[in-house]
């Protein structure tokens, strides 16, 4: 039947007409209403909503908008925010730090007290559904001409081989000429190493042991006390430690080579956190061994957990120094070395090898880290994998396991050039590690090049796609305001629906477990297309709604019913449902930790499905290396791609 206008519609058309003929004088705001004003009106009618789908912004209470610089869906169903400053310096200042837990259900949000800055941390899902936190920011950058002291890294030592010393923040090292540095933090030093060794004469003799003594050893941003020339140096000295005395002072002491005015970067934090949903608290763990801004975490195959990258305590890329932490233990141990980019996309492949698909955000040299491989944690052997294009714009780029995972495709998405750079690129690539040689072929082009770009695994294997901008954290206005779904059956994209909210630098998109999509956060660079006015952070919360949820298709979604929260001793798990004969295939999601466009913790396995008349019994893999040990959401869906609401059911380790 044709659409009839209301009456009450064509009233509101005749007063907007009315309200452009009075415009008409300023025609170029004219056009732009109507243009908005028929947006809405387009977007809001149930057949555009049918075919793309829609979008709702959530009405979030002042008191809990916060800048979600992080994202996490938890087993409980609720999504935790991570802000910590927030990107702002007078937060980071106060030491005011946020995380606020919102719950998709009932939208109901409540303040998680924050005890670190977790701000440009590390995450991932931890087999007993807790969430590992891990790095955050010590120190805000000071930019080039900001810089009023020279600072720098100082390596602080301790000869004694009989106890570790602990150095408080504010502690002095003054140079052979006399010039006093600070310490910013306090630093732990530990205790020296001695060595015995037994030596023999030509003879054969034995002769009396001797000993070596390997100093122990940490490093410590300082600052000059003084502004001024005098306290630039690049020469390589040895700083006393100002206050001791005697042996004391000759087992301590620091050693700086730069010193300067140069811009000094953001600095890291060695803590860890496990986040408990149940408690809705953080739980402090060790510490790792590294401080790490912009690291990335990744679950392993027996659900301990790889962190590699970040800036360091003294604000440098760290050179290869990855680390493994025990969530049996709650310690951390040494990992197999390999320099990455800060935020690194890596991805757990079948047969336990990790891939770096070279996505990465942020920080690190333009030609040091960037090629794509497999890495053999265990060999410590990276083999790299040719044919991306464009390995100058893979930073910012989007990267995901492609549905299902057993097909064992990744596919890079858009990217832009190193550090501020304008480039942005709409490739897209896949490659298909099953292969005895596996190569990157190119993908369907995006719409246009887009940086940040948000990617989400659908339960019915598609992609969703959102948001970016093609120029660095939106500058020139160039927000896109688009989306679509990829769909990896066809190697095609195809139109979703417009979003409202721009997203690009510190955005965020996830799965819900109502097969939802929820978008977070954005932190611009300026507001207006001039770049004149400094931007403000993005704290709205914005829904999509999939074509297969809207209208008639969400009131047939199959319903899984009564089940169990744990598989068998087969790996199997069986559900009630009135919905058997139409249930086509089960999907088992893992929820995402996502930041700067990097989430590599979502993935999606297919499950063998056993059909009866009023169950459902889904098979799961028993390859922890396909399937790490967590907790997962349980779809299942139709002929039509409806799914049903998730169900939780966790997979256990060994």
């Amino acid at each position: 039947m044709a659409y009839r206008p209301s009456r009450k519609f064509k009233k509101t058309l005749l007063g907007g007409g009315a309200v452009l003929v009075l415009m008409s004088l300023n025609a170029p705001a004219a056009i732009s209403f109507a243009e908005e004003k028929y947006h809405a009106y387009k977007i809001a009618q149930p057949g555009y909503k049918a075919r793309y789908g829609s979008w709702e912004v959530l009405d979030v209470p002042e008191e809990y908008r916060t800048n979600a610089i992080h994202a996490a869906l938890l087993h409980t169903g609720k999504v935790l925010l991570i802000a910590g400053s927030g990107n702002s310096q007078e937060k980071f200042d106060a030491g005011t730090f946020d995380t606020v837990l919102w719950d998709p259900a009932d939208n109901s949000y409540r303040k998680i007290p924050t005890p670190e800055d977790f701000f440009c941390s590390g995450h991932s899902q931890l087999p007993d559904g807790r969430l590992l936190v891990a790095g955050g920011t010590a120190r805000y950058e000071v930019l080039d001409g900001e810089v009023n002291r020279a600072g720098g890294g100082m390596r602080v030592k301790n000869e004694n081989p009989d106890k570790a010393r602990t150095f408080k923040k504010g502690t002095r090292f003054r140079s052979p000429s006399g010039v006093e540095y600070v310490s910013k933090f306090d630093v732990t030093v530990p205790r020296a190493k001695r060595d015995f060794k037994i030596s023999y004469a030509e003879s054969g003799r034995m002769l009396p042991w001797k000993t070596k003594v390997t100093a122990g050893e940490a490093r410590v941003f300082v600052e000059a006390v003084e502004e001024g020339p005098r306290a630039l140096t690049t020469e390589a000295a040895q700083y006393e430690i100002v206050g001791l005395k005697g042996k004391d002072a000759e087992n301590h002491y620091g050693l700086a080579q730069k010193l300067t005015t140069e811009k000094q970067d953001f600095q890291g934090i060695k803590a860890a956190y496990e986040f408990d949903p149940v408690a809705e608290r953080y739980i402090r763990v060790d510490p790792m061994k590294e401080a790490r801004w912009y690291p990335t975490l990744l679950t392993l195959e027996d659900g301990r957990v790889l962190a590699v990258s970040g800036l360091d305590d003294v604000g440098a890329v760290l050179t290869g120094d990855n680390e493994i932490y025990d969530p049996k233990s709650k310690k951390w141990s040494k990992g197999p070395t390999r320099y990455f980019p800060t935020y690194p996309a890596l991805f757990l492949t079948k047969g336990g090898k990790v891939f770096y698909s070279g996505s990465n955000a942020g920080y690190g040299p333009a030609t040091a880290g960037r090629r794509p491989g497999l890495w053999d944690l265990d060999k410590n052997i990276f083999t790299k994998v040719d044919g991306l294009s464009l390995l100058d714009q893979t930073e910012t780029s989007a990267s995901l396991v492609l549905p299902p995972a057993q097909d064992q495709r990744v596919m890079v998405m858009g990217g832009g050039g190193v550090g501020e750079s304008s480039k942005s690129t709409s490739r897209t690539a896949i490659v298909d590690l099953k292969e005895d040689s596996p190569a990157f072929r190119a993908g369907p082009d995006l719409p246009q090049g887009t940086r940040y770009l948000s990617s989400v695994i659908m339960p019915d294997d598609t992609v969703f796609t959102s948001g970016g901008s093609s120029d660095y954290r939106g500058r020139n206005a160039s927000d896109i305001l688009k989306a679509q779904f990829y769909d990896p059956r066809t190697n095609t994209f195809k139109k979703a629906a417009d979003p409202t909210v721009g997203r690009n630098y510190h955005s965020e998109a996830l799965l819900l477990p109502d097969g939802r999509v929820a978008t977070f956060g954005s932190d611009p660079l300026f507001d207006d297309a001039d770049n004149t006015k400094l931007g403000t952070f993005e704290q709205r919360v914005e829904i999509y709604t999939p074509p297969s949820l809207e209208g008639d298709r969400e009131k047939r979604r199959p319903v899984l019913g009564e089940g169990p929260a744990e598989l068998d001793q087969n790996g199997r798990a069986t559900f009630r449902t009135e919905d058997s004969r139409r249930i086509e295939k089960a999907r088992l999601m893992r929820p995402s930790a996502v930041t700067h466009s990097t989430d590599v913790e979502q993935r999606s396995i297919d499950l063998a499905l056993t059909k009866r008349g009023g169950s459902v019994t889904v098979d799961v893999p028993s390859d922890p290396t396909l399937v790490p040990p967590g907790w997962y959401m349980l779809f299942v869906t139709d002929e039509a791609g409806v799914s049903s609401e998730a169900k939780w059911i966790q997979v256990k380790g060994e």
